[in-house]
């Protein structure tokens, strides 16, 4: 199997530092084939826009984002840098999310290397999307760290269920381009647990990459699940992430 870790975090001696060695260590040792896009190191550029097409643009008048990524993929004027990010995802059949929860979110190099790398006509095109996404056959999963403990994670928590906060990365990136979507490993706040409770996470996080094809995808309605409103129909309980019956 074909892994890439997509590593977000500006300190290589921090404990996501420490997760993305163990899966590095963990995978290639069981037989993985892992590259990692370590995006600080790299100093990855994560703005979108004019620059990450190299032809001239479709409409010189008015900038379309979603219209010139197509177009740039399409033409092969895509910028290096991100064609050198889509090569990594299309042969990973596997791929890490790694970085720590900053404002219930990605760190904004990572949500940036998302919005350039995928671009549509690579990640997503009308039509194919969901059920049918472009990456379907690849599976996803983030593995983050936290500032604060599991209880305001949960789903009574006052920070909100972890699911829910991880939904905008779970379907509205992986799920939404095609991936399968395992359930996210997440360190809660191993500044604070001590050296002990560190090495449990580690061990936990190695015990957890040992068993990838036997863990459960996280669960999301399939399409025939959706009237023609793209609505859950009638009568169909809403069952993941946000989602709510009306």
């Amino acid at each position: 199997m074909n892994v890439l870790i997509v590593y977000a975090h500006p300190e290589p001696k921090s404990f996501n530092g420490a997760m993305k060695d163990v899966a590095i260590d963990t995978l290639t040792a069981a037989g993985h084939e892992v590259q990692v896009s370590d995006l600080y190191a790299m100093d990855f550029n994560p703005v979108a826009g004019p620059a990450d097409m190299t032809g001239d643009p479709t409409n010189a008048e008015f900038f379309s984002l979603p219209t010139e990524q197509t177009a740039a993929y399409q033409n092969g004027t895509t910028a290096p840098d991100i064609v050198a990010e889509m090569e990594k995802l299309k042969r990973a059949d596997l791929v890490i999310f790694q970085f720590p929860v900053w404002w219930f979110g990605m760190p904004a190099i990572l949500k940036g290397w998302a919005d350039r790398v995928f671009a549509r006509g690579f990640a997503y095109i009308p039509g194919r999307k969901y059920d049918t996404g472009m990456f379907k056959g690849k599976t996803a999963m983030v593995a983050a760290t936290t500032g604060t403990s599991a209880d305001t994670y949960a789903p009574d928590g006052i920070d909100g269920d972890i699911l829910t906060v991880l939904w905008p990365i779970h379907n509205g990136l992986m799920r939404y381009s095609g991936f399968d979507v395992l359930p996210p490993f997440v360190a809660y706040m191993p500044g604070r647990v001590g050296e002990d409770g560190r090495k449990a996470y580690l061990e936990a996080y190695k015990k957890r990459l040992g068993e990838l094809d036997t863990t459960p995808r996280l669960f999301f309605h399939p399409r025939e699940d959706y009237g023609l409103n793209e609505r859950l129909k009638p009568g169909v309980l809403a069952r993941s992430g946000v989602q709510r019956n009306v």
